[in-house]
Parts: C-alpha cells; structure tokens; sequence
C-alpha cells in the first residue's frame, strides 16, 4: 500500500528538489553542502539507505592517511606516475578540506604521523622501499609543500612501539588519524545547519532519469528533483550496473583499554593489506581481504573466521607481542575499487552525477570528491 503523506509534508519536505543527494556518507554530506554553501536558494537534499550511514564512513579505521612508499609502488605497477600524482594531490587536498571546514578538534585528529611496517621475512622488500624514500620525497614535494615527508625509523622506534617480528619501518611525518564517528556527526549537524534536508532510513530502489526532471523512487516514497548526486560508492552498482566498480570488504576488531599502551600512529603492514592503529588506549586493526579477494567482492557486511582470526594472530604476534586483550568490537565496511586509480567523478548519464569509487582512501579524498561533484552540478543548473 503507497504511504500517504499530509499537504504539509508533501510541500515542505518531499517537493520540488534541486538537488538530491544519494548517499549519506562524508562524499554524499560533503556534496550535499558545498551545493547548499554555494547556492542557498538551491533546495538540496540526501537520501540515506540506512538509520546510520550504511557504507565505509563511520565503519574504516579513522586513518588521515594518503600514501604509503609500498602501495605508490604497487599501484605504479598498473597506473602512470601523472595519475598516481594527481590521485595523492585529491587525497591531501581532501584532508586539507576535511580538516578546515571541520576543524580538528570536532574530528579528534591527531598528527601521530604514519608508519609502514616491514616484517622480517620481507627485509629484501624494506630495502627497495627505502631505497625510494629520496624519490618520493621529491616527487610528492610540490603537493604537500614539504621536501622531507618520508623517513626510515631505526630499531629504537620499534622497541619503544612495542612492535614484535618486525624488520624495520618508514615513517610519514604528514599523516595522522581521526575519530570518523565525531567526523560525521559533526558533518551531520553542519548539512543541516546550512538547510540541506537529511533523509536517513530511505534507500534508493531506482532511479528513473528524465528531463528536465529525474524521479528517485525510494522504500519510503518517491522523489522529484533537477539534478542527481550518486553518493553510495561500492553500492552504486545495484543503481547502474555498467559502472566499473569492484566492492571490496573491509573488516576490523578494536581491544578492550590496555593499561600502559606505547603504540602510537596510524600503521600499515604488509603492503597496507593490514592496518593498525591506537585509538586512546585501544587498539585498531583490520584488512586482511588479501586472504581471499573473491569472498571479500561483496557488499554484505559480515565476518569471517579467516580473517577475524588472521587479524587476531597478527594482533598477538607484531603489535602486541605476548599481550592477549580481550577484543570487544568487531564489524565490517564495503570500500569500492576499480580496474583505474582514478575515482568516478562525473556524468553517468544527463542529469545524474557520480561520486564514488574511492579505492580504499575515502577518508582522504572524500572531501574534496564531494567538492568536486557539486561543482560539476552547479555549472549545469
């Protein structure tokens, strides 16, 4: 049976759209207010599957980071050193952007720095890292306006860490980390405080592209509006399957408080498949979809005993080596990733603009990705 909704309703809040946004995440929220912030009299709004955001930005690990010597090396495999460039540059734009329209005392960031480990099996690999550590410094240079990002720790910093079977590690002095729960409540009162209208629990079923007008039918009711702003990254797909977007699955477990923690940073290992971080007295860690990419393509959230239990052994073995916390979180995220670096930014089809595919950094670029697409929206209106 359709709903039906008063004159009240139906004039104030379900009529005559602007802009609608589908996706409540920070790409979606950060869309969502730049076309308000920069045409007030546009009315805007964000259509959000779930009772919270449903995809990666309150379920990642929190980390403001944009490159790692190891993952530039990798992706230099299958992508130019232009591209790779103009990728980082989106990412620390985007967390220049986070940080200033937020602020970092409402994001809890920290410049604890970045730090990529390098397990003793792989000395052979550490050292052709850091071998590019030079290299990266001056490539990255004009980006981030500093010459001297990236430096090798020696075994004093590993010890003081309390890190186990680790070969040795490269630090990135421009990296930090954030609390991604208090970044989106925060972005979430700053939308709606500039008059976006937020929609949550309202997923999206279909999108029917017409002109001048686009119709978004959703579970709820549905939705008329000029222009379409696509917002829902690896979950785009369901809405137009032709887009290149693999998902992937992220899962993570956080301990219970542990008295006299000295590991401080944000830090990737194992070519940045696994990551770890503190959050106060806490530790953080997740990844691990390396141990079978094809049961981590889903959109599903869950977990699976092959990597709660990789991700526990690694807990015990490198970063709290003869430690055994209890572990008192457990939960899953969907990134999306593609055959390109690059994001999807742009028109999919007349009217309805994307916003996703963030590989894995939407933390990073999500920001300026949302920037960038309410830009595209405003010069067509």
């Amino acid at each position: 049976m359709e709903k039906s909704f008063s004159f009240w309703e139906q004039t104030s809040f379900l009529e005559n759209f602007d802009v609608l946004v589908v996706g409540g995440g920070l790409v979606g929220l950060m869309a969502a207010y730049q076309t308000k912030k920069q045409n007030h009299r546009l009315k805007v709004g964000v259509l959000e599957a779930g009772f919270l955001p449903s995809g990666a930005s309150t379920k990642n690990a929190g980390f403001a980071c944009f490159g790692s010597i190891s993952e530039m090396l990798d992706e230099l495999e299958s992508t130019s050193e232009d591209e790779l460039l103009e990728v980082v540059e989106l990412r620390w734009q985007g967390l220049r952007l986070l940080r200033e329209i937020l602020g970092d005392d409402a994001i809890d960031y920290l410049p604890y720095g970045g730090f990529e480990v390098f397990k003793k099996s792989d000395e052979a690999f550490a050292g052709k890292c850091q071998e590019q550590i030079g290299h990266f410094n001056r490539l990255l240079a004009p980006i981030t306006g500093t010459a001297d990002i990236y430096a090798a720790t020696g075994p004093v910093f590993i010890t003081e860490q309390g890190l186990g079977d680790v070969h040795s590690v490269i630090q990135n002095k421009l990296e930090g980390q954030l609390d991604t729960g208090k970044m989106m409540l925060n972005l979430q009162r700053l939308v709606q405080e500039a008059g976006v209208l937020l929609f949550t629990n309202c997923k999206v079923e279909e999108i029917e592209a017409g002109s001048p007008h686009h119709t978004v039918h959703t579970n709820q009711t549905k939705f008329i509006a000029r222009k379409i702003i696509l917002a829902t990254n690896a979950f785009s797909k369901s809405l137009f399957p032709e887009l290149n977007i693999i998902p992937g699955r992220g899962q993570v477990l956080v301990t219970s408080p542990i008295p006299g923690l000295k590991l401080r940073g944000a830090f990737h290992y194992d070519r940045g498949y696994y990551y770890f971080r503190n959050i106060g007295d806490r530790i953080l860690i997740g990844g691990g979809r390396n141990l079978d990419f094809k049961a981590e393509e889903t959109t599903d959230m869950g977990l699976t005993a092959l990597v709660q239990n990789r991700l526990e052994d690694l807990l015990y073995e490198v970063v709290l080596p003869g430690q055994r916390p209890k572990i008192e979180y457990r939960w899953s995220g969907i990134m999306a990733f593609g055959d390109e670096l690059k994001p999807l930014i742009g028109e999919v089809v007349p009217g309805v603009y994307s916003a996703i595919r963030c590989n894995g950094m939407g933390v990073a670029m999500g920001s300026q990705m949302g920037k960038t697409v309410a830009e595209l929206v405003l010069s067509s209106l």
